[in-house]
C-alpha cells in the first residue's frame, strides 16, 4: 500500500511539474509523451488534457478562447491525422512540425456574429495579450477564418480549416480568430489578459495562466 501510495504522489509531482509553464522547448520526452497521448489516450484523457486550455469568455460576440502551445499542436496535429486514418504521424513528424512553428504560441478566439449582421466577411478583430504589468504584446501574426455554419465540436482544428467562400445568400454566423505570439515575448508561467478588440472598442477580455498549460 505504501509504495502504490509512493508511487502515486510521485506520479503527482511528475505531472505538476510538467504543467507548470509553457514549454518553450519541446524535447524528445515530451514529443514521446505527446505520441502516447495522440496514439492511446482514451477519450476523457484527452477531454481532460483539452480543458486546460480553453478559457470560456461568454460576451458577446466571443464565446470562448483555445490556447495553442507548441506542445498541444503537436497532440492536435497527430490526432488530426489519426481521424482521417493517418497513423503515420511519429517523432520526425513532430520534429518537422516542431522546426515549423516551435516557437509560437496561438490564440484562437471563438466567435459568434449576431444573426442580424450584414457582414460579408470577418470584420478585422485584433487579439492581443497583456502582462500584469499592464505591457500589451501584440500578435506576430493574425488569420481571420469565416463561419457561415454551426460550429464543429471538440478542439480547434490544427492545423485550421481553410476558410470556405460564403454561398451567396448565407449569413456569416461566426469567426475564428487566429493570433500568433512570439513565445520569446512572453513568460512561460505568466498570466495575461487577452484583449479583443474591433477598431478601437475592447469587446472582451479574459484571463489565461500560462502556468496551467504545458
Amino acid at each position: 500500500m505504501r509504495q502504490a501510495i509512493s508511487a502515486l504522489l510521485m506520479l503527482s509531482v511528475a505531472i505538476a511539474t510538467a504543467i507548470a509553464a509553457v514549454q518553450t522547448d519541446v524535447d524528445l520526452l515530451a514529443i514521446d509523451e505527446a505520441l502516447t497521448l495522440i496514439r492511446s489516450g482514451s477519450a476523457p484523457e484527452l477531454e481532460r488534457f483539452n480543458a486546460l486550455y480553453r478559457v470560456k469568455v461568454e460576451k458577446a460576440p466571443v464565446d470562448y478562447l483555445e490556447v495553442v502551445t507548441p506542445f498541444r499542436r503537436i497532440v492536435l496535429t497527430g490526432r488530426a491525422r489519426a481521424a482521417t486514418g493517418d497513423r503515420g504521424f511519429g517523432q520526425r513528424q513532430a520534429i518537422d512540425l516542431l522546426a515549423e512553428a516551435g516557437g509560437r504560441l496561438d490564440v484562437y478566439a471563438e466567435i459568434t456574429l449576431s444573426p442580424l449582421n450584414t457582414y460579408i466577411g470577418v470584420p478585422e478583430y485584433v487579439v492581443a495579450l497583456v502582462n500584469s504589468s499592464g505591457t500589451r504584446v501584440p500578435a506576430t501574426e493574425t488569420t481571420r477564418l469565416s463561419r457561415w455554419m454551426a460550429r464543429r465540436p471538440g478542439p480547434p482544428a490544427v492545423p485550421p480549416f481553410e476558410a470556405p467562400t460564403i454561398p451567396r445568400g448565407s449569413p456569416l454566423v461566426g469567426a475564428t480568430v487566429i493570433a500568433g505570439f512570439d513565445l520569446k515575448e512572453l513568460a512561460p508561467a505568466g498570466t495575461y489578459d487577452v484583449v479583443v478588440e474591433l477598431g478601437d472598442k475592447e469587446v472582451a477580455r479574459a484571463t489565461v495562466a500560462l502556468s496551467g498549460m504545458r
